[in-house]
């Protein structure tokens, strides 16, 4: 069989490449050529109208919407997540290869893409997620930009840089402050494309390009009204469903040229902008404020719990929609500003941090519990896990999912609980270990990575040796006769 995969995840960099090797290793190992798009960060090279043409199926194996599937509607489609493409790649092939030798007319519908919307499966909790994941994959080259410059500004001119005058109205290449005021201010216009950028892209994958621009100006609305994150996100929706609807609608052959690219715009923009003016945007504004101010008044054992809660929720599918979550969450309270905010930015990039730390030590104190390739993920792992990217972790979990995540996320609820009882902050949205300068009280904050990498270091090893030595107490004794 010659068949094809797509794999992309949210961020465009772990899961992508690793859920592309195990689809190759996989059809390799079954005999087949496999030849894999990654629609990663990296960019990606199409396949070849040639390869289109001689495949007999394809695995799309992506957790945000693919681009230009209409490529594939010809050919029996498998779909899933690219965590399921890393831990079961060969039962993927399996399915590929039984779509592909079955009669046309025996392949389900709902395996065959359509070119009006992008589908994640037969569920709606699917395709939501999906379209909720492809706004976030998006919006994260903007956080780490815009995020990180902001975090320099702050770290060269201090706290004072927010009062700076507009480098417009004079530049100094000589004073440090107006540097500091340079990179606080280019990243701040690149923060502030975020909710923009995640109502576009929300809309983009639901109705595709014409729905871009409706999603864009729903997600500005919600930025200039105050209706943050969640403001953005229902923007998305919304713009999607309306274009969607418009779609619906028969026209003339004469009119269908300028559907795409004038009216569906045009009056999906228009709907949009009312309802996010009018209607639904000032309740939503009120929410978000809502939001600030609780975040504002968190301290105690209330900021205890939510970092308890944050850190379980980014060991608990590393890079998953629950991370995503946590993290977009963190976000929310990073751009209202407040002490807290900062509080909860730092014990979620902390408890992201460990998990694949956690791995990555455990390789290197019990050696025997892994195999060679485990041994090699780990030695990746510790710049992965520096680097505040959960997904290095994700090897071992697909491997030992029963043992290694309850144990990650056993270590990560104790590191958000101590990031939070030190009292650590992080105005950088990004960047793990190589941010420490920007942290505030980052001895503590470092005690709270070590101390968590250790919990789940420690359950690893010992849940795995729990699993090895039934096997040695029961094996035969020889005995002299």
């Amino acid at each position: 069989m010659k068949l094809l995969a797509i794999t992309a995840c949210p961020t465009g960099i772990a899961h992508t490449y690793m859920a592309a090797e195990a689809l190759e290793q996989a059809a390799a190992d079954a005999g087949h050529e496999m030849v894999v798009e990654t629609q990663g960060s990296a960019g990606t090279t199409p396949f070849t109208d040639a390869q289109i043409a001689e495949a007999d199926a394809i695995i799309l194996a992506a957790d945000v919407a693919v681009r230009d599937e209409e490529r594939f509607a010809h050919l029996p489609t498998i779909r899933t997540g690219v965590k399921k493409a890393i831990s079961g790649a060969d039962l993927l092939v399996a399915q590929a290869v039984e779509a592909a030798e079955a009669p046309k007319a025996d392949v389900p519908a709902q395996r065959t893409a359509t070119p009006a919307t992008k589908d994640f499966g037969p569920g709606f909790g699917s395709q939501l997620r999906g379209w909720l994941m492809t706004g976030v994959s998006y919006v994260i080259p903007f956080v780490a930009a815009g995020g990180l410059l902001i975090a320099l500004g702050f770290a060269l001119g201090g706290y004072q840089v927010t009062d700076s005058p507009a480098v417009t109205e004079g530049f100094d290449p000589l004073a440090l402050a107006s540097w500091a005021a340079l990179l606080f201010q280019i990243g701040a216009l690149a923060f502030g494309f975020l909710i923009p950028v995640l109502g576009g892209f929300i809309a983009y994958a639901m109705a595709d390009r014409p729905a871009i621009v409706p999603g864009f100006v729903g997600g500005a609305i919600a930025a200039e009204i105050d209706a943050g994150f969640l403001g953005g996100l229902i923007a998305g929706l919304l713009a999607g469903a309306v274009v969607l609807g418009l779609k619906r609608f028969s026209v003339p052959k004469a009119m269908a040229g300028i559907m795409p690219v004038v009216v569906y715009p045009l009056l999906g923009t228009l709907v949009v902008g009312i309802a996010m003016f009018v209607v639904i945007g000032p309740p939503l504004a009120a929410v978000n404020t809502g939001l600030t101010n609780w975040l504002t008044g968190l301290s105690g054992a209330n900021a205890l719990l939510l970092g308890a809660l944050v850190g379980l929720m980014m060991a608990f599918d590393m890079g998953g929609p629950v991370n995503k979550a946590a993290y977009t969450f963190a976000l929310a309270g990073l751009e209202s500003g407040s002490e807290a905010g900062l509080l909860i930015m730092a014990a979620v990039m902390a408890a992201g941090m460990t998990p694949p730390l956690a791995m990555a030590l455990a390789t290197v104190v019990r050696k025997k519990l892994f195999s060679e390739v485990e041994r090699e993920n780990g030695r990746a792992a510790w710049l992965l896990g520096a680097s505040f990217i959960t997904e290095g972790a994700i090897p071992f979990a697909a491997a030992d999912p029963l043992r290694v995540i309850p144990s990650l996320m056993a270590g990560s609820a104790v590191t958000g609980v101590l990031s939070m009882a030190f009292g650590s902050t992080l105005r950088a949205p990004h960047g793990g270990i190589f941010v420490l300068p920007l942290i505030g009280n980052p001895f503590g904050y470092l005690i709270a990575i070590v101390v968590g990498t250790l919990v789940s270091t420690a359950l690893v090893v010992a849940l795995k040796n729990s699993r090895r030595r039934p096997a040695t107490e029961t094996a035969p004794v020889a005995v002299a006769v």
